[in-house]
């Protein structure tokens, strides 16, 4: 893939804010210009096939989890859905919720065993304006590991009066000196559920019990455990659990001083996200969340699909979790018969594989590339050891 032309990269008088820009964030074009499997235009898909060009690829990039993407009972639903309502929803949510929300919301409130749930359309949405409003001029704690998503949210708490403080990747010991340290109020601690790049779970209950112990609320982005994983029981079938209700259920953890966060877009495919909290912090985050105040809502094809893809979860979910399982202990194996590392210890559905030379990532992304297999290509600038290739099952 071209990096930009180099009379665009060096045109521009001195005072050319473009050029100086350009020249800024030169080690990003170079990155584009030799991983040839970013910002790829995807021109047709067939099954797990993608055309990129000319060329078919499997993919091992998206994360579909339950596959209800391509699923006929779901796309065949979403017509009705589109005659009733139409394509898109005129208002903000709180100038007028289609009732398509609201079955959305108790149905997910059951599921999850949560208070109460509030959607919005991404969880971006959800991070840059639910942890502002939670933390306020207090403190947070964020895991030194949480998606960059969460890391802006945080900023935008700080810009806001809030002082952020960074602990060690799921370490309780460390976040128990930091607490002791810091005092002001409130308190909030950040962190993913189900690592978005090891695919491996925090030790939510010493997380819990800590913040529980020091006032503090403990806030987890589940993006990629949600409808993935669920709670335990003599009937699963799969270590996955059943349900598909989250890492909280999955770790036998309860909702006191826990929001959880999560998206219907890994499992379920569809632009839509959550916050599971009391009936009370809902009311409140009706009022001072912005994206509930104005910015457009999901389509509703997105909206029937979460609640289709609920419905199917609910009578076949745990057959489709349980081939997941099946796929991704088969991905693990056979890494582990190669003799090749990866970060993974949980046997959930995102396995990376770091690369012992950073350097070689472009040259991995090639080889796989020229045998037909699409996978992301994480690279951390200045950060050898998350510089890898990895793939959701």
């Amino acid at each position: 893939m071209p990096g930009l032309p180099h009379s665009t990269r060096s045109s521009g008088a001195p005072g050319n804010w473009l050029a100086r820009w350009l020249a800024a964030c030169a080690d990003l074009e170079d990155l584009f210009a030799h991983h040839h499997l970013l910002d790829a235009t995807i021109e047709e898909v067939d099954g797990r096939r993608i055309r990129v060009g000319d060329r078919w690829l499997i993919d091992f990039a998206s994360c579909n989890y339950l596959g209800l993407d391509l699923d006929r009972e779901v796309i065949e639903a979403i017509p009705a859905y589109l005659d009733r309502w139409g394509t898109h929803p005129s208002w903000s949510r709180m100038l007028g919720s289609p009732a398509l929300y609201r079955q959305i919301e108790t149905r997910l409130t059951d599921l999850l065993g949560a208070g109460d749930t509030l959607l919005l359309p991404t969880l971006t949405h959800i991070h840059a304006s639910v942890i502002p409003v939670l933390a306020s001029d207090g403190t947070i704690f964020v895991d030194a590991r949480a998606h960059k998503t969460i890391w802006d949210g945080c900023l935008a708490a700080r810009a806001h009066g809030a002082t952020v403080v960074r602990y060690a990747h799921d370490d309780p010991e460390a976040l128990e000196r930091l607490l002791r340290r810091h005092t002001a109020t409130p308190r909030l601690v950040c962190m993913d559920g189900i690592n978005s790049m090891t695919g491996n779970p925090p030790q939510l209950a010493a997380f819990a019990a800590l913040a529980r112990a020091s006032d503090a609320l403990l806030y987890v982005d589940d993006a990629h455990g949600f409808g993935v994983v669920g709670e335990r029981s003599r009937e699963e079938t799969s270590p996955y659990g059943r349900r598909g209700n989250g890492v909280v259920r999955h770790l036998g953890e309860g909702y006191d001083q826990l929001v959880l966060t999560g998206g219907f877009s890994k499992a379920y495919s569809s632009l839509l996200a959550f916050v599971a909290c009391p009936p009370e912090l809902k009311r409140l985050l009706k009022i001072t969340a912005p994206p509930y105040l104005y910015s457009g809502p999901s389509p509703v094809a997105s909206l029937a699909s979460a609640l289709v893809g609920l419905q199917v979860s609910e009578t076949r979910g745990d057959e489709l979790r349980a081939v997941l399982w099946a796929r991704t202990r088969r991905v693990l194996d056979h890494l582990e018969k190669l003799g090749a590392f990866t970060l993974n210890r949980s046997g959930f559905p995102i396995v990376e594989v770091p690369l012992a030379d950073a350097g070689d990532l472009a040259r991995a992304g090639r080889f796989l590339l020229e045998r037909g297999i699409y996978v992301t290509l994480p690279s951390t600038r200045g950060c050898p050891a998350r510089r890898s290739a990895s793939a959701s099952s």
